[in-house]
């Protein structure tokens, strides 16, 4: 989960490119009360994730709280938004590695080279055995954090003008670009919502997910907070606007380099960019898990609800690469600017979405344990949803008003209201093609967000063993999963044959 918040890409990339286009030096404080929202609206988000493992978390605990239909229309949202994040990076990769490389071969390659790079390493994980994926992060991450620790330790002891304890108060977030920075916050914690796409493969959901959901976004609120305090500090709260807009994302490892040397900043350089690699591969994860919860269920094709037999959802995986690719050649032969109009533009409009999806699921909420709190208590089922809900309506709110300000383009830009106008019409497609099947396919509409519980009677299937012919078997002499049609699907850790579909 913390892989995919990218600790040293939203230190170097996202809070010196937010103070430099919003100009706010609210960064710390809006850090600190995101964290709190996330954190009241995970007691419910958790809660729901006991009763209901599902690999595509938003779109099928929508689906349960609210609609099957609504739950596809969050589920588009859900997709658009994770594609902006992950190909984003594609735009930032060059940027990072551009210095190591003209440093170490006195070389400069177009941005494109690397980000090629990037994308082959990511396609092949993504292929790969998913606990690969998962060692691979866990290393990189741990040598992120240390080095954002040891950033900040020397920038907050050797501050340029003393600190500046104002920047810690919530009373900063007003005025002029309050839901852009707010936005901006919502951007670093993405990823705190991922341990519930992993419930059905983790060991012990009931007590790895809430530990994983609240402990990282404890962790990404100090760190990220004290990382823009720090960088503040080191620069002096009157010049920080100035650098960020100077240095950019080189701005933290120029003043290490000041502080603890070239060998401390070049380590940050390194780590930099693998940073930016640990998040294509945790959000390529994670998206190419809702393609294959939506393909299991045969709201997308059912070969995306394919395995490989390492259990990586292989069609769902070589889709993301091939959108990655494309993003990458077109934006090479627009010859356009890939940190400003691929990374910082899409990175925030895919923020957007997921605070749009975070209001979504906390109404959600609300709606599953209206009738039923499952055992569960008011604090879980009642108070923490509603609240959550009020919270992140005002700072959706907060965005839409400054939305112009967060994206830097002037107020008549047909981007202003275009992007999220994009996102309500691709919800309410979605919700339009959820009505399609529910009179079309009734069959598949019932089994929307049952995941690999989609019907009854079952029967206990060990992991990837394909069975002979039975219900719904399309002519390929097996039946490999609900409603298959044909894909060819296996089962994931836990899943189980389905003979019947009920509503």
């Amino acid at each position: 989960m913390m892989a995919s918040a990218a600790p040293l890409t939203v230190v170097g990339g996202v809070i010196t490119t937010g103070f430099a286009v919003t100009g706010v030096l609210a960064f710390p404080a809006a850090f600190g009360v995101v964290g709190v929202v996330l954190a009241v609206f995970a007691a419910g988000y958790v809660a729901m994730s006991r009763h209901l493992p599902h690999s595509g978390a938003f779109y099928a605990y929508v689906a349960h709280g609210l609609s099957r239909g609504v739950g596809v229309g969050a589920a588009w949202v859900s997709l658009v938004s994770y594609n902006l994040l992950q190909t984003a990076l594609y735009g930032l990769v060059g940027s990072a590695t551009a210095p190591l490389l003209s440093d170490a071969a006195g070389v400069e390659l177009p941005w494109w080279v690397s980000a090629l790079a990037a994308w082959a390493l990511v396609a092949v994980l993504g292929v790969l055995r998913i606990d690969l994926n998962g060692k691979v992060l866990g290393y990189l991450l741990l040598g992120e954090v240390a080095v954002i620790c040891v950033y900040d330790v020397a920038f907050l002891t050797h501050p340029a003008h003393g600190l500046d304890y104002s920047m810690l108060s919530p009373a900063r977030l007003t005025g002029p670009g309050v839901g852009a920075v707010l936005a901006l916050a919502v951007l670093g914690y993405t990823g705190f919502e991922t341990a519930t796409v992993l419930s059905e493969e983790a060991r012990s959901p009931r007590r790895t997910i809430p530990a994983a959901t609240y402990g990282s976004i404890l962790v990404i609120g100090v760190l990220y907070g004290g990382s823009a305090w720090a960088m503040a500090a080191a620069t002096g709260s009157d010049q920080i606007v100035q650098a960020s807009t100077e240095q950019g994302p080189n701005l933290p490892f120029t003043l290490a380099a000041t502080q603890l040397g070239d060998t401390a900043a070049t380590l940050g350089r390194v780590l930099f960019a693998t940073s930016i690699l640990a998040a294509m591969i945790s959000f390529h994860g994670t998206t190419s898990r809702y393609v294959f919860a939506l393909g299991r269920e045969h709201v997308l094709p059912g070969r995306f609800g394919a395995t490989s037999r390492t259990g990586a959802p292989r069609a769902a995986s070589l889709a993301q690469s091939a959108l990655g690719l494309t993003v990458i050649l077109v934006w090479a032969v627009g010859g356009w600017d890939p940190v400003v109009t691929l990374f910082y533009v899409a990175g925030t409009s895919g923020s957007l979405g997921v605070i749009v999806l975070l209001l979504v699921v906390a109404v959600a909420v609300v709606g599953y344990f209206a009738v039923d709190r499952r055992g569960e208590t008011a604090w879980h089922t009642v108070v923490a949803p509603v609240l959550s809900v009020v919270a992140l309506g005002v700072v959706l709110w907060l965005v839409l008003a400054n939305f112009a300000g967060l994206i830097g383009v002037p107020e008549s830009s047909p981007l202003r209201w275009g992007i999220p106008l994009a996102y309500l019409l691709v919800g309410l497609a979605g919700c339009g093609y959820g009505l399609v099947l529910k009179a079309t396919r009734p069959q598949v509409y019932a089994a929307i967000g049952r995941g690999a519980r989609a019907g009854l009677p079952v029967t206990p299937v060990p992991f990837g063993q394909l069975r002979p012919n039975g219900p719904f078997t399309s002519g390929g002499g097996f039946d490999r999963g609900p409603f298959d049609g044909g894909s060819g699907a296996v089962l994931l850790p836990g899943e189980v044959r389905v003979d019947t579909v009920t509503e």
